[in-house]
């Protein structure tokens, strides 16, 4: 009995703190998930960006995203084709850039939003107009997270 009671008492105090390893090694680390959706990002415009590149970038994003970039665009409605209308939307301005470099400020997270600075040096080619498009400027970039995976963005650019 005595063998069985101290068994019990290892148990009772060995499995809260295997319950806090499992559940810390599951939790989500928005730090870490907002670095890779940014290099992704990175990947997606530079130059020599693929399908495969745009791919990669809405693999962190819901199939019904939501997506506002202002003050371009102000709408940030989340609709059932909204990855597959970004896709097509980066599909048509793949390979426009002759030039891309994006340089991470900083990231923040809370509340279920990660939020990443960075600044964008970008030249390239408009595919309608062929006027070439010089860029430089700083973004904001909200996202909002649900399940793992952004539900919104919202950007703001200077």
């Amino acid at each position: 009995m005595k063998i069985l009671e101290s068994t019990l008492l290892w148990i009772g105090l060995l499995l809260p703190s295997m319950m806090v390893t499992e559940l810390n090694a599951n939790e989500f680390n928005a730090k870490s998930f907002g670095q890779n959706y940014f290099n992704a990002w990175v990947a997606s415009q530079s130059p020599h960006a693929t399908k495969k590149d745009i791919e990669h970038y809405l693999s962190f994003l819901v199939d019904d995203i939501g997506h506002q970039h202002l003050p371009y665009d102000s709408d940030d409605a989340r609709s059932s084709d909204g990855k597959n209308s970004m896709r097509k939307g980066m599909g048509y301005y793949l390979g426009g850039h002759t030039k891309y470099e994006g340089t991470l400020i900083d990231i923040t997270t809370g509340h279920g939003v990660v939020v990443i600075r960075y600044d964008t040096d970008a030249t390239g080619v408009h595919p309608q107009t062929k006027e070439v498009i010089v860029l430089k400027y700083r973004t904001l970039e909200t996202l909002e997270i649900e399940d793992g995976k952004v539900s919104v963005i919202r950007k703001y650019s200077e």
